[in-house]
């Protein structure tokens, strides 16, 4: 059942994952949505990631997903799988701000409903093992946007 509330925006309420999928249709490209203004969020323009071989490397940060293993300086970290899509995600070409909307997408497979806590939440733990890390690798928030992704 889909009902429109007046101005306030649509409720959709459905049996199964399967049949709200098939409403919403296939998700949506997982590139990162730019932003309109550059003065807002600055990206730093030696922040491109070279792919190889199914790896994503950005500065001393190498991403492998088949192998399911992120490494920092050579060293693994210690990620959860979906720690370690957060931080793919980040990580992917072109690196910018990625939008709450997108990271739902990508990360979760879902839309976003315009909850925010999870993805708070699970870029907190991120945040917290990066930072054990080494200081230099950081996830940071674009307020009211999403988040974006520095290394060095």
């Amino acid at each position: 059942m889909v009902r429109r509330l007046n101005g306030l925006g649509t409720l959709v309420i459905c049996t199964d994952l399967a049949e709200l999928q098939a409403m919403i249709g296939p998700p949506a490209s997982s590139r990162p949505a730019r932003l309109s203004t550059s003065a807002a969020v600055p990206t730093p323009a030696a922040a491109a990631p070279a792919v190889t071989a199914g790896r994503t490397s950005l500065g001393d940060l190498t991403i492998d997903p088949l192998g399911h293993l992120v490494t920092w300086r050579g060293q693994p970290l210690a990620l959860t799988r979906l720690e370690r899509r957060l931080l793919t995600q980040l990580a992917t070409a072109p690196v910018g701000v990625w939008t709450y909307e997108r990271l739902f997408e990508s990360v979760w497979g879902c839309a976003y409903l315009g909850d925010t806590s999870i993805l708070h939440s699970a870029v907190k733990r991120l945040r917290r093992k990066l930072r054990a890390a080494d200081d230099t690798l950081r996830v940071h928030t674009v307020r009211g946007i999403g988040y974006r992704l520095s290394a060095g």
